[in-house]
């Protein structure tokens, strides 16, 4: 795989999944060596001065008033690190770390932080050889920046702290002399440098939103299953109506559901019946679906700002020989953009679970099967299965409330409002999870009613159907269920099903 170049202004949201993921390598451009050089230069100028400038010869936060002599410069910087690394929790997965260690590299990869080097080369070595932080997932307020998150990443390269190498959790120092890497020992402003920032809940948010936006597009392969199992009609997907009201997630989302359900024989074979609409789980999928994918792109947008963007403070502006403290590092477009997302992903839940209701419900379900089981009464069939959809969605209520409008002051008022946009980014991605689930549940029951129709769907949902069928079998008689879960959760989180549409000649919006 040809390795990323990283300049710290062209980075996309596809290169971070690709290095998250996947495991691509980076490389430095030779311009951005320059500007890196250039404004260290700068910043040892400053030094050698002797000014008095925030970050570099006086303490933080409240302690900014306190000027630090020459000789504890360096003490300085290491005692951040140490101080700051104050997470607790689970610890972020290691493709999250990788995002989130890809993100602060381009963040001082835009010559703008005062950061060697030397040190900067260490860390992306550390990202090529797999030498992953142990960052816990709790403790950031979102301003300035995520703190302490970033501080536990910058302590494997001091040598210190925990990381994952090879597969197995270790001490930093260890993980780096395994991997070939000496530690660094850190000069003046390169703390502040490594840990001050957005990158923990912008690269959080990036994962998310990428997830979302697979999961939008399985919302309705799994929408279109239902409406078919529930012989619903097409009718209201005619582009007639949504041109009439042309939000472009709305339009994206009809087109798919047009095209999922073309040449269905179990359409053909009800499509004289008396029904004239269906209920507005079914009939408003394109209207739900679309406004779910119009949040995710104001939130990418968000995004493909801020993942080039300098959040560090002070920033340092070499050619105008300035060191400048401004507030960059404060989340609140991260904040209220991923609270937004939150808000909207969890709607393809919420409205997969009442389609869910409509075929489980033999009042609702046009002659389908009591919770869809072969035998009533002795079998629960698919019932407490809905109930799983159930507290999960509720779940998503409680997390879709926004962490942005909370703000507790810190750092003895200094700090007097933050984002919260960490808090943000991790409730995110348990609502991304628990909307998979879901849409996995959904996709297993409309399979089964499928099945129960016995008259073949589309060409693509019948791929889609036999897709599922590899790891959850039909449901004959009644069988321990979460494996079959599990597995369909993990079908809709992979490219299988968007891959057999795309076998099936159709390409999704």
């Amino acid at each position: 795989m040809q390795k990323i170049m990283i300049d710290g202004n062209s980075l996309t949201l596809q290169q971070i999944e690709d290095i998250a993921l996947n495991g691509a390598q980076i490389e430095l451009t030779p311009r951005c060596i320059e500007k890196v050089q250039k404004c260290r230069d700068y910043v040892d100028k400053v030094i050698q001065r002797g000014d008095v400038v925030y970050g570099l010869t006086t303490g933080f936060g409240k302690f900014s008033t306190v000027t630090v002599p020459p000789e504890h410069i360096a003490e300085l910087q290491l005692n951040l690190i140490r101080s700051h690394a104050t997470n607790v929790g689970p610890l972020f997965s290691t493709a999250q770390v990788r995002a989130i260690m890809l993100l602060r590299i381009n963040v001082l990869a835009k010559g703008h932080s005062g950061i060697r080097l030397q040190t900067l080369q260490t860390l992306v070595e550390m990202l090529n050889r797999g030498v992953h932080p142990l960052i816990p997932m709790r403790g950031s307020v979102g301003a300035s920046g995520d703190l302490s998150p970033l501080s536990h990443l910058a302590l494997p390269l001091l040598g210190e702290g925990e990381a994952e190498y090879a597969g197995k959790h270790t001490s930093g120092a260890e993980a780096m002399r395994e991997a070939g890497l000496e530690p660094i020992k850190l000069e003046a402003k390169e703390g502040l440098a490594l840990n001050n920032g957005t990158q923990v809940m912008a690269a959080l948010g990036v994962l998310s939103l990428l997830e979302a936006q697979r999961l939008c597009q399985q919302a309705d392969v799994a929408a279109a299953c239902s409406i078919d199992a529930l012989m619903g009609t097409p009718q209201a997907f005619d582009p007639l109506v949504h041109n009439l009201r042309p939000h472009p997630g709305q339009k994206k989302s009809a087109s798919n559901l047009r095209k999922l359900l073309k040449n269905s024989d179990l359409r053909e074979s009800h499509v004289d019946c008396d029904n004239v609409q269906d209920a507005y789980s079914l009939r408003c999928t394109p209207q739900v679906h679309g406004a779910v994918r119009d949040a995710l792109k104001y939130a990418r947008g968000v995004l493909e700002i801020e993942i080039n963007s300098a959040t560090d403070n002070p920033l340092i502006f070499p050619d105008e020989e300035m060191v400048i403290s401004g507030g960059n590092f404060h989340g609140e477009p991260l904040a209220v953009a991923l609270d937004s997302l939150a808000i909207a992903v969890s709607e393809l839940a919420s409205i997969s679970e009442r389609r869910v209701e409509q075929m489980l419900n033999p009042a609702l379900s046009r002659g389908l099967s009591p919770f869809l089981a072969k035998r009533p009464g002795i079998d629960s069939g698919f019932m407490i299965v809905q109930l799983t959809a159930a507290a999960l969605i509720s779940e998503n209520k409680v997390l879709a409330h926004p962490a942005s409008v909370d703000s507790i002051p810190t750092s003895a008022n200094q700090e007097d409002h933050v984002s919260m946009g960490s808090v943000s980014a991790n409730k995110l991605l348990q609502v991304v999870q628990n909307v998979k689930t879901v849409l996995a549940i959904e996709l297993m029951i409309a399979c089964q009613a499928l099945d129960q129709r016995g008259i073949p769907s589309s060409p693509a949902l019948e791929r889609v159907k036999a897709l599922l069928r590899k790891s959850v079998p039909h449901l004959e008689e009644d069988r321990v269920m979460y494996p079959d879960v599990d597995a369909a959760t993990d079908l809709v989180g992979s490219s299988g099903i968007l891959e057999e549409i795309r076998q099936a000649g159709i390409d999704l919006d």
